[in-house]
């Protein structure tokens, strides 16, 4: 299979959502509950750092990875919380990895010296490949918030950059 990433737009939308609305249903991806429209979405995303990975022989979009800045204060500036979606047809097939790497290059690149990320304890799979591309598990946020009327704990993960422009 022939991959290309490509900076996430409004033309891949429809796309997009339908990977987020797979990921809600799973209950084990996001908080979630409901896909949001493009507009409220992408208003939240830096989409100069964001991407989405397309499957060129099936011309379609396999997954994507966005980063939201954590905070307007200067003092948080290259801090961002980051999201990965794949298909599911795609994953534990090394597609996830591709992307995050892909991510964390640009990110770097981009300014950003943290990326972090909450996730669900129960997705395994999601820890160990953020564990596989250098992040490490911050604490647990016991009870953080409510999913269909359940309290639900998140691991927050890290991975701070090496590069010595960012830790100097």
């Amino acid at each position: 299979m022939n991959v290309k990433l490509r900076q996430i737009s409004e033309d891949h939308w429809e796309e997009v959502a339908n990977i987020y609305r797979l990921g809600i249903q799973s209950k084990q991806a996001t908080f979630e509950t409901s896909v949001p429209t493009w507009e409220k979405w992408s208003s939240s995303k830096d989409l100069s750092s964001s991407f989405v990975l397309l499957d060129e022989d099936a011309d379609r979009v396999i997954g994507w990875t966005a980063i939201s800045k954590v905070s307007n204060r200067s003092v948080y500036q290259g801090v961002g919380e980051h999201s990965l979606y794949l298909h599911p047809d795609y994953q534990r097939k090394g597609y996830g990895k591709f992307l995050l790497v892909k991510l964390i290059e640009h990110s770097e690149s981009s300014g950003y010296w943290t990326l972090q990320s909450g996730i669900f304890p129960e997705n395994i799979a999601s820890i160990q490949l953020h564990k596989s591309c250098g992040f490490r598990e911050v604490g647990m946020r016991e009870k953080i918030g409510k999913l269909d009327g359940v309290w639900r704990d998140v691991v927050l993960m890290e991975r701070r950059s090496a590069n010595k422009n960012f830790t100097e």
